[in-house]
């Protein structure tokens, strides 16, 4: 049996830039398929993430009633390994939905693995930084707020201690966390200090933890709250340019700190991107808001 071709599109997320922010490819699956080819497609594409989309049927409901929120099915995948949450993946297949035509909505609904997510369309008048011309039209410019699950953090078992002195290269470590992800958390003296971290990939590859972020609260001057970078040689990526699975631990932690809700986060990689972050307390929610751009669309043929 002859296999459809799967929709792709190519999506930077937590940017209105293009080659900005976190590249993403999105599938939209209309038959299903296995954990092993999605695994492959995903290396092929190479991307921080690849997000596999199928649609849940509507229930069937009486006279001319439609539901009113579309569903899908979403996995992740970076090229060596199914991960969840993915934040930026969300949104780069939030964007693709919106974008596409596919939905007439502006709330999505995603089962996970990692649970229910949700996507709402946010509508933004502010216009694109890139004066290049090379932006969407004006219709992309919008910002998408997903709800998401806050990632619990706990302080670091003496043993658990990431080892990673030239990575830090003398820098001074406040805090040491590890997520319920098994993903370790160094807070160091500043922003800046951050931004300055020369990592030592090999270092990191070999220290405790899935991963590494490192975080540190940005100058009172800045527009920023807190900055941050996340490593991951052991997922397949070196760096993670913006992560929004990160935030989740993140902003709980520095929404205390801080003693405010509302942060704006920065992800000092070297393509960069900002979230919007809310912090439900008692829901144990956050709420990531960030924009998109569609770089590329096609086909799969295989």
């Amino acid at each position: 049996m002859v296999k459809k071709q799967v929709q792709y599109s190519l999506v930077d997320a937590f940017t209105d830039t293009p080659f900005k922010g976190n590249p993403a490819a999105v599938c939209m699956l209309e038959e299903e398929r296995g954990e092993e080819w999605m695994q492959s497609v995903a290396r092929e594409f190479n991307a921080p993430a690849s997000a596999f989309l199928k649609p849940i049927p509507p229930p069937s409901l009486e006279g001319n009633q439609e539901d009113p929120v579309p569903k899908y099915h979403l996995r992740w995948f970076t090229p060596i390994a199914e991960i969840q949450p993915c934040g930026h993946g969300t949104l780069a297949a939030s964007h693709f939905l919106f974008t596409s035509g596919l939905v007439r909505t502006d709330r999505i609904e995603f089962h996970t693995k990692a649970g229910l997510l949700t996507a709402k369309r946010v509508d933004s008048f502010q216009q694109s930084d890139d004066t290049s011309g090379s932006s969407n039209d004006k219709a992309e410019y919008f910002s998408i707020e997903l709800d998401f699950p806050t990632i619990p953090v706990t302080q670091c078992d003496s043993t658990d201690i990431p080892s990673v002195p030239r990575t830090l290269n003398g820098a001074p470590v406040i805090n040491i966390m590890t997520t319920s992800h098994g993903f370790s958390i160094m807070e160091l003296s500043s922003g800046k200090a951050v931004v300055d971290i020369q990592p030592q990939f090999d270092e990191i590859q070999n220290s405790s933890g899935k991963g590494l972020i490192i975080t540190g609260q940005a100058d009172h001057d800045s527009e920023f709250d807190f900055i941050t970078r996340f490593f991951c040689p052991k997922l397949g990526i070196n760096e993670d340019p913006v992560c929004g699975m990160a935030n989740c631990a993140l902003a709980p932690y520095w929404s205390e700190k801080l003693g405010k809700r509302d942060l704006v986060a920065y992800m000092a990689s070297s393509r960069g991107g900002r979230l919007d972050l809310h912090v439900e307390e008692k829901t144990e929610r956050v709420l990531i808001r960030g924009k998109a751009v569609t770089i590329m669309l096609g086909y799969l043929l295989v």
